[in-house]
């Protein structure tokens, strides 16, 4: 009797290995499926400058929507930051003034990656800024435009292409000025 019950066990096991096994197989080829099967486009690698930008719908710190297609016609200037981010701290000011100066001829909008709006409030009344900020706590927007590290700033010219793309810290050795001037001056 002992004999007929330890096979009996052994093979009550062996089913349920067999099934814990194929209940593996098949949400594997259900999570390949899943990564394949995606309506949205596969992106890799950075986007580069000459490449069309990116549509995406927003909404702003001021409770507005913000679409980049209502910009068309118009040079946007996009970036992106988040108050962690020493190096985006560092040239807020310096892309500020810039926005401020061009403020007629580009649109400026500024990106926050991955931060609440009680956060982005703090950070900006701390630094005592005033303008719009587009939020992206969830990344969807950064991940459209393929961000991978902060700061990243980039120049879309009338036509929704993209005419410059920094990826790292502006300096004051970064020519922006002179590529906003050399996009707006490309429609003329």
């Amino acid at each position: 009797m002992k004999k007929n019950s330890a096979k009996m066990n052994s093979k009550m096991i062996r089913l349920i290995t067999i099934l814990i096994g194929m209940a593996a197989v098949l949400v594997a080829a259900w999570a390949i499926y899943q990564g394949t099967s995606s309506s949205e486009p596969k992106r890799t690698g950075a986007i580069e400058d000459g490449a069309i930008a990116p549509e995406f719908t927003a909404v702003n710190s001021a409770g507005e929507q913000v679409k980049l297609s209502d910009y068309r016609g118009k040079v946007v200037m996009i970036n992106f930051w988040a108050s962690w981010c020493t190096p985006c701290v560092r040239e807020m000011p310096m892309i500020n003034q810039i926005a401020q100066t061009f403020q007629n001829d580009v649109e400026t909008l500024f990106v926050n990656v991955g931060e609440a709006k009680g956060t982005i409030r703090e950070f900006m009344e701390k630094q005592q800024f005033d303008f719009p900020i587009i939020i992206d706590v969830t990344g969807k927007v950064s991940g459209l435009y393929r961000i991978t590290g902060l700061p990243a700033t980039m120049i879309i010219d009338q036509e929704g292409i993209f005419s410059h793309i920094l990826l790292g810290e502006l300096t004051k050795d970064t020519p922006l000025q002179q590529w906003l001037e050399q996009t707006i001056q490309q429609k003329n």
